[in-house]
């Protein structure tokens, strides 16, 4: 499994599995799966309500902790410094688990203006040995700045909505300048790009399966992606694309897919789960 060194010298897998939108009675089966099939790092939040699933399921994988690498994320009502201390120990509960392996403020939420006190409280946590490596989810260039800025620290990954209909290259390119690594949520536009005619033609040309041919766009790209799936043959089938490559001109052609069409929320406009 190919890796990507963060800013901070960890380490984490390109190809991980998400589990946003998989109910909590399909979870557990599901990363079960994914661990069989080879997945090494899992992504899930406290919003997805299914922490303890996941936990559940790396532990009776009968893999050393040190072998699975894994995400959650800081839930939008329990930003600010206290709270996020006490969210942390509500996650870590559920998952079970002593330690975890990256924490991602989920949302900016910058109309609260609490993310600069969130993210210190990461920098504690991380202080304690509590959590590997720290970073930001749906955070915009403004934001970025702003906490590098006011914090002294770089988040390690930017996890945002990111698949050939929404190239994001402006953050991309801002990530790659200050050493954030570019995680992608939704990498498959939540299926909406798998129908693309120009997906479909290179998935032919490729030999491989539409899905495939975009994970391994995202790969090509630089990006860490995290597709998801209930089914194991899917989970399976987005796992292997590593033994192929998609050609100059390929990877010319489905970035030109760029619309700028989200399928999930704006981060300038997303506060639920907050009053502000």
């Amino acid at each position: 499994m190919p890796s990507i060194v963060l800013i901070d010298g960890k380490v984490i897998p390109k190809l991980g599995f998400g589990v946003f939108q998989v109910p909590e009675s399909a979870t557990e089966a599901a990363v079960m799966s994914a661990l069989e099939v080879g997945y090494r790092s899992i992504d899930t939040a406290a919003a997805y309500s299914n922490e303890t699933e996941v936990g559940t399921a790396v532990r009776k994988s009968g893999l050393p902790r040190d072998e699975v690498y894994l995400t959650t994320k800081l839930w939008n009502a329990d930003q600010g410094y206290d709270s996020t201390l006490r969210a942390f120990d509500a996650s870590m509960e559920r998952l079970g688990l002593d330690y975890l392996d990256l924490y991602l403020i989920h949302w900016p939420v910058a109309a609260a203006d609490r993310y600069l006190d969130t993210f210190r409280a990461f920098q504690a946590l991380k202080s304690q040995g509590r959590v590997g490596s720290i970073g930001v989810s749906n955070f915009k260039v403004e934001h970025l700045e702003r906490v590098i800025g006011e914090t002294g620290e770089t988040p390690v990954l930017n996890q945002i909505e990111l698949h050939p209909n929404l190239v994001q290259a402006q953050l991309r390119a801002f990530h790659a300048e200050h050493g954030i690594a570019t995680e992608a949520w939704s990498p498959l536009g939540q299926g909406t790009v798998l129908k693309d005619p120009v997906i479909a033609r290179i998935a032919q040309e490729a030999e491989r399966t539409p899905a495939q041919v975009v994970i391994r766009w995202h790969i090509q790209l630089g990006n860490i992606v995290i597709p998801k799936s209930v089914t194991p043959s899917r989970i399976q089938e987005n796992f292997d694309v590593f033994s192929f490559e998609l050609t100059p001109d390929q990877m010319r052609e489905i970035t030109a897919l760029d619309s700028g069409t989200r399928t999930g929320p704006h981060p300038d406009t997303f506060t639920v789960g907050l009053d502000v």
